[in-house]
């Protein structure tokens, strides 16, 4: 039985068109009306779903009705591709297990929101992408696949963020087969 994937992004969306590309994805889900990803998502027909948390009275109404949304569409796996939200108790509780996130950096190391920019600074030879199952903390869930990627001498923050978001291209991919997703 092939798994229902959705792809949780609240920007760019450019690991989903990844993902997109080379597996059925049954939707995509941003909490911003204004994410570029929703632009790819049509491009790619992909049925695509908006909520805002401001027009919620809680956090938690909020992500009932994400689990709702997502319920409904038997989704199996959520793939967390620059969704910049804290999954909170109520959307954890319902896909403990069945959640996982690319973060941009080799964690432990560099945490939270700005990984890229937080190990340049750091003056790090070196940093990567990781890929790991979502839980209560930020970035703490248990590492599923990494890669490191160099930070070369030549380097401006540009070109390690360019090698960097590469290898979350070739990561994500590699990580869904090995979870027994099927390919397109």
């Amino acid at each position: 039985m092939a798994k229902k994937i959705a792809v949780f992004a609240s920007g760019n969306g450019s690991n989903f068109q990844v993902i997109a590309e080379q597996f059925k994805v049954e939707l995509v889900f941003s909490d911003r009306r204004d994410a570029y990803v929703l632009e790819r998502a049509q491009k790619l027909g992909v049925r695509a779903v908006t909520f805002e948390l401001k027009e919620f009275e809680t956090k938690a109404a909020y992500e009932k009705e994400i689990v709702q949304f997502l319920d409904k569409h038997d989704i199996d796996l959520i793939c967390l591709a620059g969704y910049m939200k804290i999954v909170g108790p109520t959307l954890l509780a319902a896909y403990e297990g069945r959640m996982i996130n690319i973060h941009p950096a080799y964690l432990p190391e560099f945490p939270g929101a700005h990984g890229i920019e937080d190990a340049w600074n750091a003056g790090v030879d070196q940093s990567g992408v990781t890929i790991h199952w979502v839980d209560s903390g930020v970035d703490t869930g248990d590492i599923i696949q990494q890669v490191r990627v160099s930070r070369l001498a030549s380097d401006t923050i540009k070109d390690f963020e360019t090698r960097i978001h590469k290898a979350e291209y070739q990561l994500y991919p590699e990580v869904l087969d090995s979870l027994g997703v099927d390919r397109k």
